[in-house]
């Protein structure tokens, strides 16, 4: 009988824990497709940081700066919120192989999209002429 009774103990702790752990896999997999699917909104519909005419910033763009250090200094300077995201709509935009050194004249007011745009050089072509 005492036998009998441990056993019964032990499946019922067994499938407590299974459930458990069941639960907890389940909430951790929730919990990262809400973040997934919020990054993936956000990527395409950030708005700027503020409305209106906004607050100017001067940045300086460096050649040997990555997306990410440009996020970072963006985010410390205000002009965006969150430069993990920053990174992303960058490798996701159509000006990441555009944007080039240089000083620029930022503002709150604009997105992510705006700033990069902003941000692109023009490229030096061939302007002369084969006779």
């Amino acid at each position: 009988m005492l036998m009998n009774t441990k056993n019964v103990v032990g499946a019922v702790l067994g499938a407590i824990c299974r459930v458990i752990v069941t639960v907890l896999v389940v909430y951790v997999i929730y919990r990262g497709v809400l973040l997934c699917y919020d990054y993936g909104y956000r990527i395409f519909t950030e708005p700027a940081v503020s409305a209106g005419e906004g607050r100017t910033v001067t940045v300086a763009v460096t050649e040997d700066m990555s997306p990410s250090d440009l996020g970072k200094i963006l985010e410390s300077r205000g002009l965006v919120r969150d430069a993990r995201l920053f990174t992303l709509q960058y490798y996701l935009s159509e000006y990441k192989d555009e944007v080039g050194p240089g000083v620029f004249d930022l503002s709150t007011s604009m997105t992510a999209e705006e700033m990069m745009q902003a941000m692109v050089i023009e490229k030096e072509e061939d302007s002369e002429e084969e006779e």
